[in-house]
């Protein structure tokens, strides 16, 4: 199964996918290690932060670069 980016997935595909249980993907949401919306009473993850958890060091690298590039920015501003 691939897991597509911009699809939306439901608690149980998301399980699926990640090859954990309920209650691990339940624990995932709630502490905010995966983040969701909330559509009436049931959660909608995007594909994307499935990528996200599985590949935790990709985001670590766009967030050294994003933060690079800020403080690159703000250097140049005299506040």
């Amino acid at each position: 199964m691939e897991i597509k980016e911009n699809a939306v997935y439901t608690t149980q595909e998301a399980q699926r996918l990640l090859k954990v249980s309920p209650s691990t993907t339940m624990r995932l949401i709630k502490k905010g290690i995966i983040r969701t919306a909330k559509v009436g009473k049931q959660y909608r993850i995007m594909g994307k932060e499935l990528l996200r958890i599985l590949s935790p060091e990709l985001e670590d690298k766009v967030g050294r670069i994003y933060n690079k590039g800020r403080r690159w920015l703000h250097k140049g501003i005299d506040v």
